[in-house]
């Protein structure tokens, strides 16, 4: 059956008061006890629930369900699982949180919230540091509006540069998106609460998720995807792990018994809890036997699996009980190791220092707008520059944000709201939504000398005729991206590519400046003097980009995705059952149309069947696909240019310890950031260690870096485990992958690790 929010919530308080009054005293709280183990004072708390609070605690509802039930409830956010009061246990109170602290849904307009960048600008910055710094910003807003749980730590490796929710990744690489992501988790969690990571595993695109059956062989899903999840795991001990939509070989990734029971908690010995993703659980007894602990936003599955199911699963022994003991010990084992129990949040929503957060936002921006191109040194603007035409996306209002449930409404208001293109059940929900952060205003707040005007592109002759008469010109290129469906093509969409075409043409110092989710082709690149790509740039994005734009920073971003020259050089030029989804849209669109959004009658999977998605590049992911196939890229995985110059000198290789000095040789300080890559026998080259180094001009640091043996070896599933071959492995420092400044070789030991 289905519910509705409603009736969600007078269920989940009437198993709340069905606890008999024996039960409601409370007796000597030995779990309160800070100086007892979290696994000891987990242990005395269980004891102490009756079967209806277990079963309360691992199925939850709605955030919105709250504000439904009270008016006066500042917390509403993504969910709500509600604890047991008289144990002393509190509620979870869960946000979303890729960006932000996440409040565009329809119950928190009011609300703001400092907007990070897209996390592939973070990931740009090469830096955990900078990852860290924001993911300690976000947890410190989260907890002071009252949250404990973040739905944040996107860990997907983009395997296609199309998917719509690659702003809300970090990147294609192994390790990258493990440090970062790591990093990002840390940071959310010194605030004494949870972060997750997510969406474990194979949520690779959007088209179809709920249906989808990602199909790859154990061993490169462990060498890629899964390694990455595994080292982020390792770095930043998230206390919760969020499965995804999709099936993976043949079962839906919250009810994959090898994904959750063998791999996760068993090979890797996760500790906390996994929870679903909201409306992923598709059965009772299979997804909790399988290692799933919690179902949330239950109102958007079928029916409610992990609440009078279970319960009666349990009373027949299909579910064992030491299996519902489990699953609640996991949550509330994490919820005392994080400080959710002896340091709950605020109940009213506490003072944000928003000005300091922004600080953080536009520094994180700085350090990942990546320079693509710049011919004849035509940044940074020249301060001789007397006329300065600025064109197109809408960068007189603000900056482009991606959309869906990491939508932030940001400090300062949104200057521009378009609706979601196509409509669709989502289009109450999703928007095309816009910082206030204008990069018009920016620019003529730097260059006060300069006369700047601002044209929208819409008449290209126009545009042309200005840029002819300017010094130069800039155009601002944007595609919007947003969780539930994916681009169909990498072009800018609507007639952008002809507009800076025909400014390039008038006028030889054109800049184009790129707001994208991801990768974009550019068949007018050969054209423009320079292009900088400023992904998702924030609520600060404005003023970061004129900050590179005028060169008061200099550009150090690093690109963690590659840009194809073509769609025809990604591994799946077209999207999998994109067909499929088409024909389920075109059955819907002939139905009517409801006038609200009611969550019980939603259908995620659009009425799409199950379809196969093949990944036969398997480990071979982004830049090493490439590399497999000799094809040369637009721009290559670890692309990014300055403004100053480095030299890379001295390489020594130790064991497994690189080490070489890089040096400033340039008139302007600037962050470089050297990479390392591998190439193991048998294996494509790939990045095994990267720096971010800041340097004065003449400056001289040693760079040093430890390679993880996993990186350069195989998984043997009959071991099974990870196994190095003994042998000489070639190893680079470079600029970008397949760049070899330096060249040197590590010998290496055979080697067994354990999985």
């Amino acid at each position: 059956m289905t519910r509705t929010i409603w009736q969600a919530s007078v269920a989940a308080a009437a198993l709340m008061t069905s606890v008999p009054m024996a039960a409601q005293t409370t007796p000597a709280k030995g779990w309160m006890d800070a100086s007892r183990t979290p696994d000891e004072r987990s242990a005395l708390i269980l004891a102490q629930m009756t079967l209806e609070e277990k079963i309360a605690m691992v199925n939850g509802t709605f955030g919105s369900a709250l504000k439904r039930g009270n008016p006066n409830e500042t917390r509403t956010g993504a969910g709500h699982v509600p604890g047991v009061s008289r144990l002393g246990i509190p509620d979870l109170y869960e946000s979303d949180a890729s960006l932000g602290v996440a409040n565009g849904g329809e119950m928190r307009k009011g609300d703001v919230a400092t907007a990070l960048p897209g996390s592939l600008l973070t990931a740009s910055t090469f830096d955990p540091i900078i990852a860290e710094a924001g993911g300690r910003m976000i947890g410190s807003e989260s907890r002071a509006k009252g949250f404990n749980v973040l739905l944040a730590g996107g860990a997907n490796l983009v395997r296609d540069p199309w998917n719509g929710r690659n702003f809300e990744y970090l990147s294609e690489d192994v390790l990258l998106t493990g440090v970062m992501a790591g990093a990002a988790i840390k940071g959310i969690q010194s605030n004494g609460i949870v972060s997750t990571i997510k969406h474990y595993a194979l949520n690779a695109q959007e088209s179809g998720r709920n249906a989808l059956d990602a199909k790859m062989a154990e061993a490169p899903m462990r060498e890629s995807d899964l390694l990455a999840f595994e080292m982020a795991i390792e770095a930043g001990k998230p206390g919760s792990v969020m499965c995804g939509y999709n099936q993976v070989n043949g079962h839906y990734a919250c009810e994959n018994d090898f994904l959750l029971n063998t791999v996760l908690k068993k090979d890797w010995g996760y500790t906390g809890w996994v929870m679903s993703d909201w409306g992923a659980v598709h059965s009772t007894v299979k997804a909790a036997t399988a290692g799933l602990d919690q179902e949330s936003g239950q109102e958007l599955d079928k029916q409610v699996f992990f609440g009078a199911p279970l319960k009666a699963a349990v009373a027949v022994g299909t579910v064992p009980a030491a299996r519902l003991d489990d699953m609640v010990r996991r949550i509330l084992r994490t919820m005392i190791a994080h400080e959710l129990v002896d340091r709950p949040p605020p109940t009213m929503p506490q003072p944000i220092d928003y000005a300091a957060n922004a600080k953080v936002a536009q520094a994180t921006a700085e350090a990942g707008i990546v320079l693509l191109k710049n011919d004849r040194d035509l940044l940074p603007l020249a301060a001789t520059a007397k006329t300065i035409v600025v064109i197109g996306g809408h960068a007189d209002v603000g900056v482009l944000s991606g959309g869906g449930s990491s939508q932030v409404r940001s400090v300062g208001g949104v200057p521009l709201e378009l609706p979601m293109p196509g409509g669709g059940p989502l289009s109450s929900f999703i928007k095309i939504t816009y910082h206030a952060s204008s990069p018009l205003a920016a620019i003529k707040a730097r260059l006060p000398q300069a006369q700047v005007t601002y044209l929208d592109g819409t008449d290209v002759k126009a545009a042309a005729a200005a840029a002819r008469a300017a010094d130069i010109a800039i155009v601002f290129g944007e595609q919007w991206r947003t969780e539930a469906q994916d681009v169909e093509t990498l072009d800018l969409p609507g007639t952008q590519n002809a507009l800076i075409d025909a400014v390039a043409a008038a006028n030889a110092k054109t800049v184009v400046v790129l707001e994208t989710g991801g990768p974009v082709t550019m068949p007018w690149a050969g054209r423009v003097g320079a292009i900088l790509e400023a992904w998702y740039p924030g609520q600060k994005g404005g003023e970061a980009i004129a900050s590179i734009l005028v060169g008061d920073v200099n550009p150090s971003g690093r690109l963690p995705v590659t840009f194809p020259a073509n769609a025809a050089q990604a591994p799946r030029p077209t999207i999998p059952g994109l067909a499929l989804v088409k024909a389920a849209e075109a059955r819907n669109a002939a139905k009517p149309k409801a006038t609200t959004l009611d969550l019980s009658t939603v259908d995620l999977t659009g009425g799409v069947p199950s379809f196969p998605v093949e990944y036969p590049e398997g480990a071979d992911v982004g830049y090493r696909w490439y590399q497999r196939k000799g094809a040369a890229p637009l721009f290559a995985f670890g692309h990014g240019l300055s403004y100053t110059k480095f030299a890379y000198r001295d390489l020594k290789v130790v064991g497994d310890a690189i080490s070489f000095s890089v040096t400033n040789t340039g008139k302007r300080a600037g962050a470089d950031v050297p990479q390392v890559y591998a190439a193991p026998a048998g294996q494509m080259r790939r990045l095994v260690g990267f720096q971010r180094v800041l340097l004065q001009p003449g400056e001289t640091k040693q760079v040093s870096v430890t390679i993880d043996p996993r990186l350069i070896a195989r998984y043997d599933t009959a071991r099974p485990g990870w196994s190095v071959a003994a042998g000489a492995v070639p190893i680079t420092v470079g600029r970008q992958a397949g760049d070899a400044v330096l060249s040197g070789t590590m010998q290496v030991a055979a080697q067994a690790i354990k999985p």
